[in-house]
């Protein structure tokens, strides 16, 4: 993770380097395509950095997992988090975000008509 505040940049695992920092706002494009997905040998894709693209996980979601968990202890009362998603994992992030306590769900489509950001506001 790499968060900006008053000119400030900080390098660690998601929210590690952030301490007791609370945002009124965090967006994220996480790593989210499942490790055997077979689009990660085709097209544009073979050239990204892997790590830019996919966590390992079997599903895809271990970062959106730990982000949106950790999300409300680094978020100020009415605070959104706002994370991309893969193009089949909608239900999936919704879920999660349900699961961690966030109201008010969001889910952003893009140019195409698929739902690839979903979103929160915490208590």
């Amino acid at each position: 993770m790499l968060a900006g505040a008053a000119g400030k940049f900080v390098r660690g695992s998601w929210f590690e380097p952030l301490g007791e920092r609370r945002f009124d706002m965090i967006v994220s494009n996480p790593p989210y395509v499942a490790a055997a997905d077979p689009h990660l040998a085709r097209g544009d894709l073979r050239f990204e950095p892997r790590s830019a693209l996919t966590d390992g996980s079997r599903d895809g979601l271990d970062s959106l997992r730990a982000i949106i968990m950790q999300a409300p202890s680094h978020l100020r009362p009415g605070g959104w988090l706002l994370v991309e998603h893969g193009y089949d994992q909608a239900q999936a992030a919704a879920g999660l975000f349900a699961r961690a306590g966030f109201r008010d769900l969001v889910s952003i489509r893009d140019l195409a008509g698929l739902s690839r950001v979903a979103g929160g506001k915490i208590g």
